[in-house]
């Protein structure tokens, strides 16, 4: 186990002057799976930078793979609890769950 975010995307992350500036809201904050945090890879970076991600930390397939999963459920949970009421989360939601499942 490591340390993780936990609720790492897009929506906790603050930029300023096109730079990450802080990451914010630790609820899902814990000790577990370090593939919690791979979701940042599904939710931000393209298809090509995911790949750059992946192999500037090393990732290895079973972790990369948990990550994925943990991408594409957070996604579809945020989808069916908020895409009906507000258009950008359903947006990004559908993002994330379609990078998920491409890899």
């Amino acid at each position: 186990p490591v340390w993780f975010h936990g609720d790492f995307h897009t929506g906790n992350l603050l930029v300023t002057g096109g730079r990450l500036s802080a990451v914010i809201d630790f609820g899902g904050f814990g000790a577990g799976d370090p593939a919690r945090d791979m979701m940042i890879a599904h939710t931000l970076l393209s298809l090509r930078t995911r790949a750059v991600f992946r192999e500037t930390l090393d990732v290895d397939d079973a972790t990369w793979l948990r990550g994925r999963g943990w991408s594409l459920t957070t996604g579809l949970s945020a989808y069916t609890a908020y895409a009906a009421v507000n258009e950008r989360v359903a947006a990004a939601t559908t993002r994330q769950i379609l990078a998920a499942l491409e890899g």
